[in-house]
């Protein structure tokens, strides 16, 4: 490789590490970016599913500003704290869908998910059954880049290549409930915890099977374990409720979250931790818990959260993502009943096009591109999340990009 096309400095994520060129954002504004040529995009991705408040938000920015001025950054370990940390766990304890919540603190998804999984062995542990180490997963589960979020996750070619992984993880058919019930019936003495998503995102958008979480919920009341909801992409309105446990009616033990809780404009993730898990924590006054991040409790990102919190509920975004949903789901159905795709999977403000087996997705996503709409490229799937405040004529658009690209753009071409 010669100088000329040596790729830059930067490593990017998820890309060929021989990329030579990139699209470079630098604007954003409602549901639209531009890029460094002035061209103009509608984010059919919210950027990477999280920007629910849309971009150019003054009310957010200036919460952050306002919060660096005071003080940017401090440590929550022991013995410190700050307001807007106490703020934002207050205000999602409120909003968590399970009693009596607490919050515990991170920077990112991964760091959530790994979080959670570490609190649901330790709460054994400490509960007296340090036999229960054993967590379950499904199929098409995407839990994060984290050896702990990797090892449970059921994507295998995101494992490809890391070397051994945690043990004892299991993964079940991501459908089959009567298969994760003869799993728990085999391993459930040692079973610490089943993690889902209310709907899988990365995988590839796939809601579940009628009455699937709630019999999650049963199995794990059956066999003692503890059920873990990812909600990294399903909370925070994506779904049109706070969680998408409101939305199927289960009550969890204890959900990730982050992107949506800052709508992304300063990272933060955290678990709501309910009372299975908090009493064996609190059963000591002397236990310490030695677990924690740098950035636990950032002020800056928790001043984010709660901007952010607000302009979701005075701008009724989560009624809007119910809106938003039935009108990308219907136009997105157009291009099935038009045989352009060969299914379309959805749910709430989060939707995907699976493609016929000679359509390239690499290639309709390019299309997309040079006709101003973003979505992103799965294998053998596109996938629309866009912010919440996405107009009608902005949706239309996507629909009808897509309509285009997979018309022209897309059968037939050779993977990149």
């Amino acid at each position: 490789m010669s100088t000329q096309e040596r790729p830059g400095p930067l490593l990017h994520p998820y890309a060929r590490p021989t990329a030579l060129s990139f699209r470079t954002i630098v604007r954003g504004e409602g549901a639209v970016v531009w890029d460094d040529h002035g061209t103009a995009y509608v984010d059919g991705m919210a950027s990477l599913w999280y920007v629910n408040a849309g971009h150019g938000r003054r009310e957010i920015t200036e919460a952050v500003t306002a919060q660096m001025q005071r003080i940017a950054a401090y440590h929550c370990f022991d013995p410190f704290t700050n307001e807007p940390a106490d703020a934002v766990a207050a205000r999602l304890a409120d909003l968590a869908p399970m009693p009596a919540a607490r919050v515990f603190l991170t920077s990112s998804g991964s760091e959530a998910v790994d979080t959670a999984l570490k609190l649901a062995r330790l709460s054994h542990v400490l509960a007296g059954r340090p036999e229960r180490t054993i967590v379950v997963s499904r199929s098409r589960g995407y839990h994060g880049v984290t050896y702990g979020g990797l090892s449970a996750q059921g994507l295998p070619a995101n494992q490809a290549g890391y070397g051994p992984l945690l043990p004892d993880m299991l993964n079940v058919d991501g459908d089959d409930v009567e298969a994760l019930a003869r799993t728990l019936a085999e391993h459930g003495e040692r079973v610490a915890a089943v993690i889902a998503e209310p709907v899988q995102g990365a995988g590839g958008v796939w809601p579940p099977p009628e009455g699937y979480l709630p019999a999650l919920r049963r199995l794990c009341d059956r066999h003692g374990c503890l059920l873990i909801l990812d909600e990294v992409i399903c909370g925070f309105g994506r779904l049109g409720r706070w969680w998408g446990a409101e939305r199927y009616g289960v009550v969890p033990d204890l959900v990730t979250f982050a992107k949506g809780v800052t709508s992304g404009y300063v990272p933060l993730g955290g678990v709501l931790v309910g009372p299975a898990v908090c009493r064996p924590l609190e059963a000591d006054p002397a236990y310490v818990l030695r677990h924690g991040f740098t950035y636990s409790g950032h002020p800056t990102a928790c001043a984010a959260a709660l901007a952010n919190l607000d302009v979701l509920e005075r701008d009724g975004l989560l009624d809007r993502a119910v809106a938003v949903g039935d009108r990308l789901g219907d136009g997105l159905r157009s291009l099935h009943a038009d045989g352009l795709v060969a299914a379309v999977r959805g749910e709430g403000a989060v939707w995907a096009l699976a493609l016929h087996p000679d359509t390239d997705a690499v290639a309709v996503r390019d299309s997309m591109l040079a006709r101003g709409v973003i979505c992103r490229a799965l294998p053998s799937t596109l996938t629309f999340c866009p912010p919440l405040v996405i107009t009608d004529d902005q949706i239309d658009r996507v629909v009808d990009a897509a309509a285009t690209a997979l018309t022209v753009g897309g059968a037939g071409q050779p993977s990149r």
